[in-house]
């Protein structure tokens, strides 16, 4: 029996099913800063850290009650923190590692679990930075948000991310705004409660 010249073609260059399974993803890139930076992060992974704002310029609300971060769940691409204010489990810090930088993401939620408003706001480094900084200036899906909800002001926001050995940083700066929240590393705390929706 003879095939179809057609078809006898078709055999000779389709791959081999085992062939095909051997294709491996693009390694994701970093710039060595970047990665210095995410690795002292998730080397506190699973611990929970008190913290108290230290710069709060105009005075704002939103922030009594005891202030705790928790470096929750950490993979090889992505940090989820989340930031508790008393009773309040609203809020997550969520940095991935994009293949072309560091992803800063607000992810909040409601008590039962659903998005808030206001959630996955936020920015993607522009630079290297430094191992112990990065800064994250807000992206342009961010800018559509906060002018749809009436937070213009909101668009010039440049969040900024430090680790260093006894102390971590959550710095939110635009102008005629600057707010920054020191973290103590060197005493842990309980891990506090499940944040809303994880």
């Amino acid at each position: 029996m003879r095939l179809h010249p057609s078809l006898a073609l078709l055999l000779v260059l389709a791959p081999p099913a085992a062939m095909a399974q051997t294709i491996k993803p693009a390694p994701l890139l970093t710039a060595e800063a970047q990665q210095a930076f995410f690795n002292a992060l998730r080397e506190h992974c699973g611990k929970a850290y008190e913290g108290k704002v230290v710069i709060d310029n105009p005075k704002g609300s939103g922030f009594e009650g005891r202030l705790v971060m928790h470096v929750r769940r950490c993979s090889e691409q992505q940090l989820q923190i989340p930031f508790h204010v008393g009773e309040n489990r609203s809020r997550t810090w969520l940095i991935t590692q994009t293949g072309a930088g560091l992803l800063l993401k607000h992810d909040h939620r409601k008590p039962d679990g659903s998005d808030d408003s206001s959630t996955m706001y936020g920015g993607h480094t522009q630079d290297a930075g430094w191992p112990q900084v990065q800064s994250f200036p807000v992206d342009a899906v961010s800018k559509e948000q906060f002018v749809r909800q009436g937070l213009a002001a909101s668009v010039g926001n440049t969040w900024q991310v430090y680790i260093y050995p006894k102390v971590f940083s959550y710095r939110l700066v635009r102008e005629g705004r600057e707010f920054r929240v020191d973290f103590d590393l060197t005493r842990p705390v309980d891990p506090p409660p499940t944040p809303w929706g994880y």
